[in-house]
């Protein structure tokens, strides 16, 4: 029996994915629910399974784009699953018979070229630039100078010849390309500005150096800054919901809840799964799904149910190293904040000049919807939180907001 395999919608509003690669050949033999291939969808990069086990034939190539419900590949279930030993010892007859074969159909090989040779066009207008070939690159044959080659060559000029002075053209993936698409969206149909603030973290630092152990002992989790500030934004995004708004047409919605879209890196790129109801969780829970969010993204598992919906972004570039930067909007949301790395810096307290551990905090909005007076003004409460979290996130109870 020769069954179909045709492509799964990854999501209701997605029509096409594109082939970014297949895992098996063409005339493999596959197990059921094994990982074919990798396709991309504008919103994430998912594996394939076998829908059954068997001989499977290859319908589309790397790089394809393929419509959603559109047959990829063809599996022979009723062909048996080749012996291993059998295999070798058919190896070496069949192997003995090819090499015969190749000898005896052997073609006459076809004309080879030395490495930047040029051709007689090539050669000609070389001569006229005064341009050694040893100076130019050959993209013909076995490194051949074409015509274009040469047409393209630029004197040298004194400018070192040594090193490896290649390029490389490669398509970007269907994620990809839709990333730029939706930054580019946002640069021209938003009016985005960024307002800045610094947090002093030296509050933060002494909670974690007193309760990580015990924390981590308890729940088996991290104690991270990601919890603190995803405990701030959403205490910030219920006083000021202007910013937990965004434009549809000429309509404001405005939401009671806040789903908070964390940027992780994964290996197709970043990544930007949705902490949903984000209130309503602890600082426990908060640390467990990051973790389960950020597993599923580096393993290629994440879905793009779990990166759509968000209402509110963080971005983490300190991570990185990022010592400030103005994060762009995600969109359709209408603000984006921007966590940095720590470093200890000079800051006034009671009068005196001491060391603090300091991050620079960014929040990119869109003045659309958003005014001066709320955006200011939800960083600052972002930041009152960040330099007095046993108070205004912990209602002065520490272990009972750790569950410790």
């Amino acid at each position: 029996m020769i069954l179909e395999m045709k492509v799964p919608s990854p999501g209701e509003s997605i029509k096409e994915v594109e082939i970014a690669s297949w895992l098996v050949k063409d005339g493999d033999y596959v197990e059921k629910d094994q990982a074919i291939a990798e396709v991309d969808s504008d919103k994430a990069t998912l594996e394939l399974p076998a829908e059954a086990s068997g001989i499977i034939t290859l319908k589309a190539e790397e790089g394809d784009a393929v419509a959603v419900g559109a047959v990829v590949c063809l599996i022979d279930t009723s062909a048996t699953k080749p012996n291993a030993v059998e295999s070798q010892k058919n190896d070496v007859p069949k192997a003995e018979a090819q090499k015969k074969e190749e000898v005896k159909t052997a073609p006459v090989s076809e004309k080879t070229y030395a490495a930047q040779t040029p051709s007689p066009a090539a050669k000609k207008i070389l001569d006229e630039k005064n341009i050694q070939p040893s100076d130019v690159v050959g993209s013909g044959k076995d490194g051949r100078i074409t015509k274009d080659d040469a047409v393209n060559a630029v004197p040298s000029m004194g400018t070192p010849t040594g090193g490896n002075r290649g390029s490389e053209r490669t398509k970007l993936s269907m994620l990809r390309r839709k990333v730029a698409e939706r930054l580019v969206m946002a640069k021209n149909e938003t009016a985005m500005l960024t307002t800045f603030n610094e947090v002093d973290m030296t509050a933060i630092y002494a909670l974690r150096e007193q309760y990580k152990e015990e924390f981590k002992t308890k729940h088996g989790l991290g104690l991270g800054f990601m919890s603190f500030f995803t405990k701030a934004v959403t205490r910030a995004l219920q006083m000021y919901p202007d910013v937990n708004s965004m434009i549809d047409g000429q309509e404001k919605i405005s939401y009671n809840f806040c789903d908070i879209s964390v940027a992780v890196s994964g290996p197709k790129g970043l990544m930007v799964p949705v902490m949903r109801s984000a209130e309503t969780l602890s600082f426990r829970g908060v640390e467990a799904e990051i973790k389960r969010l950020a597993i599923r993204a580096r393993d290629g598992q994440i879905t793009v149910d779990e990166m759509t919906g968000g209402t509110f972004t963080i971005s983490n570039g300190g991570v990185f190293g990022s010592m400030l930067s103005t994060p762009i909007i995600n969109p359709p949301q209408s603000g984006i904040l921007g966590m940095h790395n720590v470093v200890e810096r000079p800051i006034v307290k009671n009068g005196q000049i001491v060391i603090a551990p300091v991050m620079f905090v960014a929040l990119s909005y869109d003045h659309r919807i958003i005014d001066g007076r709320e955006s200011v003004g939800f960083l600052v409460a972002v930041k009152e939180a960040l330099e007095k979290p046993e108070e205004l996130l912990m209602d002065n109870n520490v272990k009972k907001s750790l569950e410790l």
